[in-house]
């Protein structure tokens, strides 16, 4: 089973945590040479509690704590991947490989290229990330276009159980540096999970609503909020198409830009913050192709405040994109032509 085109007869209801934990011990039952290193990912299970068991399971040479050093850990990762093994490093939030880029961004995402193609870099950074849980400032923020920005790295956002199990076994199966970005609320998340080993291709978007009026693409958390929204919208005949991208580096260029031409209206909503973000980027893209002459109205972008998180829970709400403000986007666009 190559992908998840539809879930099939024989699937379970799991968690979001459960589905990426079931992926990395499939992969390690597979293959010898998959690894896990991380913080507290050993005993403890993860930040997140997403490993769980697996170091009862395959043991500490498999699953491995690491010092409280993300670019030596991170560092660690690169030269094991470069050796042959297939590191999955776990940050125990994403913040934090800000203390890696180093290591991510000059090494792993370079390293293909100055070595002539000779060497890969088969690592997956996992990357508990996003708002919503009262971390604050330093644990809370969302950096995926960070990322994105750098050749050499492929940048993934799963956003269901399905998803992420079969976007992991897709990373493991890929020869270059992954980060998988998993938003912190959806750990929590189910939904039905086919049993058994499939890949979820990178690159690829999933139109999660068809709509003729407008499109919406939002990933992670924000596929949700967006798909609430969408189903308000549909009460006053409003019919919404939502587009999760899933992968934003590569980016599905012609899924957004089908649905774009076909509604002629676009709002883009991420939960980083807005300036230079993931909007920007796909804004851009429909400005710079033939489906801008296809618009009614002009692209609205809703994004993260100018700010970092707050600690107090409603300001932290008010800092990202709610159901609310989706709707309200949606409809102001509805109302307006160009």
């Amino acid at each position: 089973m190559n992908a998840v085109a539809e879930v099939d007869a024989g699937s379970r209801v799991l968690s979001y945590a459960e589905a990426i934990r079931e992926a990395m011990a499939l992969a390690m039952e597979a293959d010898p040479t998959v690894i896990l290193m991380g913080e507290d990912i050993g005993v403890y299970g993860g930040a997140f509690q997403v490993t769980g068991d697996l170091i009862d399971r395959f043991g500490p040479d498999r699953v491995m704590d690491t010092p409280i050093s993300e670019l030596g850990g991170a560092g660690v990762a690169v030269g094991a991947a470069l050796t042959g093994l297939k590191p999955i490093f776990e940050f125990q939030f994403s913040d934090f490989a800000t203390l890696a880029m180093e290591q991510i961004v000059n090494q792993a995402a370079k390293l293909r290229y100055m070595l002539g193609g000779e060497a890969s870099v088969p690592v997956v950074f996992r990357m508990p990330a996003g708002s919503g849980t009262g971390a604050a400032a330093q644990h809370s923020q969302s950096l995926e276009a960070w990322f994105a920005h750098v050749p050499g790295l492929k940048v993934i956002q799963p956003s269901t159980p399905a998803d992420a199990k079969g976007m992991l076994l897709a990373a493991l199966a890929d020869p270059d540096p992954v980060l998988m970005f998993e938003h912190k609320l959806l750990y929590k998340m189910r939904g039905e999970v086919p049993p058994g080993h499939y890949t979820v291709p990178i690159g690829k978007a999933e139109v999660v609503r068809t709509g003729r009026d407008i499109t919406i693409v939002a990933g992670a958390i924000m596929r949700h909020r967006a798909v609430e929204a969408a189903e308000r919208l549909a009460a006053d005949g409003i019919e919404v198409e939502v587009i999760d991208p899933r992968s934003l580096r590569p980016l599905d260029r012609d899924t957004i830009l089908g649905s774009v031409r076909k509604t002629g209206r676009l709002v883009v909503v991420h939960e980083g913050v807005k300036s230079f973000g993931v909007g920007a980027e796909i804004s851009a893209m429909v400005a710079e192709s033939d489906a801008f002459d296809f618009l009614d109205a002009p692209i609205v972008r809703l994004g993260g405040a100018e700010a970092p998180i707050p600690y107090n829970p409603d300001l932290e709400r008010a800092a990202v994109p709610q159901t609310d403000g989706i709707e309200a986007a949606v409809r102001a666009v509805m109302a307006r032509a160009v």
